[in-house]
């Protein structure tokens, strides 16, 4: 057992933030002597090796409870998570040392921003909370998920990409024509159907990460063209903010 000041030395935690971390629930000492002292043990330390890692990463404390309590956390897959992230964190970085120095090389005109571009590293973190948060959409993709085979999750893929290739055919009209606005139907039903419930709310978010999210976007202009991605954000938007027919 350690006291939070021993704690405190090792890890470069303050004790303030011991203090808040316990507090906050986030990490509880083993045990609190009679004389109110805070006592920490192996496990107390494995999980603040986690929080720290997370924090590394620049999760909100309140997500990493979230991650921490999850009832099927995983260490073992939490690290490998953590270190994909740290990866690409150091890519990252990298890219922007390179940047930099080429600035140096040739001066002020370069005008290339893609070095700032973490939509990779934000689409992956936002995996990573989605699998730990265990909300209701996750577990029901999880339980369809394990009830297919490996072709069946392909040729669901490939159907649902075919409704993105009809959406792609009608993105030179307006996204809240009657034909676009049918196929987003289609694809909200294909969704619940063959994934997760998908609401309006949900179907909502799924708009603009067809667009903001880099791999979401490259599949979906591969299906229906260079432009699929956004007509479908456009016509997702409408249909979510018009009212349904009975």
């Amino acid at each position: 057992m350690q006291t939070v000041n021993e704690v405190s030395k090792q890890t470069g935690v303050s004790v303030r933030t011991l203090h808040h971390y316990d507090a906050i629930d986030l990490l509880k000492p083993a045990k609190i002597t009679k004389a109110g002292y805070r006592l920490y043990d192996d496990a107390a330390l494995h999980r603040l090796q986690s929080i720290l890692l997370f924090r590394e990463l620049e999760f909100s404390l309140k997500d990493i409870k979230k991650i921490l309590d999850s009832p099927d956390f995983d260490l073992k897959e939490a690290l490998s998570q953590q270190i994909r992230l740290l990866e690409l964190r150091r890519s990252h970085l990298d890219d922007l040392i390179s940047f930099a120095r080429n600035i140096q090389k040739k001066g002020e005109n370069d005008m290339d921003f893609q070095a700032f571009d973490k939509t990779e590293i934000d689409r992956y973190a936002k995996e990573v909370k989605e699998r730990w948060e265990n909300t209701a959409a996750y577990k029901e993709y999880q339980l369809k998920a394990t009830e297919m085979t490996d072709s069946e999750t392909e040729e669901t893929g490939r159907q649902l990409l075919d409704l993105f290739a009809g959406l792609g055919a009608l993105k030179t009209g307006a996204p809240d024509e009657p034909q676009a606005q049918d196929l987003i139907r289609k694809i909200q039903e294909f969704i619940t159907e063959h994934y997760y419930t998908c609401t309006d709310e949900i179907l909502k978010g799924l708009g603009e990460m067809y667009v903001c999210d880099e791999r979401m976007k490259r599949g979906i202009d591969k299906a229906g063209g260079e432009g699929t991605a956004e007509f479908a954000r456009q016509a997702i938007k409408r249909y979510t903010y018009s009212a349904k027919p009975q």
